[in-house]
């Protein structure tokens, strides 16, 4: 069985699923298998994925029926995941070569359950802005609640220590409440300052999709942590600055 399990939700991301491949296979760290969950698609990325399948036998490629959502396609691939060590790639970001080799060996050496790094942030054709999201050095829910500095392109979970998981199926903030869950159950967030990903910006100028974004993070706060009004406020507020700070 492999040792890392990547998981890969995709839609309509022919344009940018090669790279990610591309980025997976140049991990100096060899033992994983990359899960690519097609959402349903409709720009054909099975044209490029193919290629890979042929040639790559870590790499698969199930597909959903209907539209479900990234939390749908994701808890497919974690369905079907066979490593002791859960990752997250989304089908338009990259990482670095030693991404999951520096990762894992912390997580080992340490004894982390839950790991993230720091990530760079690229535009729509790949070029890097020079803007970097740093990885503060630990988040527990209470402090994450206030922070939410975790990319899910750079997450690692060791599942033998935290036990089976699944993401929400709301449409947006599904990470976010799932890193909630595991807090939940005791696990601190580790954060490794180091740029081991990259993140793309393909739509800069769509300010609906920020506030798609604090929607989702308020009904995480409302409707799954179950939280009281004011405390949902104060928490907003510190989400909300840090927010600004990312974007700075």
């Amino acid at each position: 069985m492999p040792k890392v399990s990547i998981i890969t939700p995709l839609f309509n991301g022919a344009g940018f699923i090669g790279q990610a491949i591309r980025s997976v296979l140049d991990q100096t760290f060899k033992d994983w298998e990359m899960i690519i969950v097609d959402d349903c698609s409709t720009d054909h990325p099975e044209k490029v994925i193919n290629p890979f399948l042929l040639s790559d036998a870590r790499i698969s490629y199930p597909r959903l029926e209907r539209n479900q959502g990234a939390a749908a396609a994701r808890n497919l691939a974690i369905a079907r995941a066979q490593g002791a060590f859960i990752a997250f790639l989304d089908g338009d970001d990259t990482w670095e070569p030693a991404k999951l080799e520096r990762q894992i060996t912390l997580m080992e050496n340490e004894g982390w359950a839950f790991s993230f790094t720091s990530y760079a942030v690229m535009d729509r054709d790949g070029k890097l802005s020079g803007k970097v999201v740093h990885a503060p050095g630990k988040l527990d829910y209470r402090h994450y609640l206030r922070n939410t500095a975790i990319g899910c392109l750079t997450v690692v979970i060791d599942r033998r220590q935290t036990g089976s998981f699944t993401m929400p199926l709301i449409r947006t903030s599904q990470d976010m409440a799932l890193w909630l869950e595991l807090m939940k159950r005791g696990f601190t967030a580790y954060g490794i300052d180091e740029v081991l990903a990259s993140y793309r910006v393909v739509n800069t100028s769509n300010t609906a999709n920020k506030w798609k974004a604090a929607a989702g993070v308020w009904q995480v706060y409302r409707e799954i942590e179950k939280l009281p009004l004011l405390p949902s406020l104060w928490n907003f507020a510190g989400y909300a600055f840090h927010a600004v700070l990312k974007r700075l």
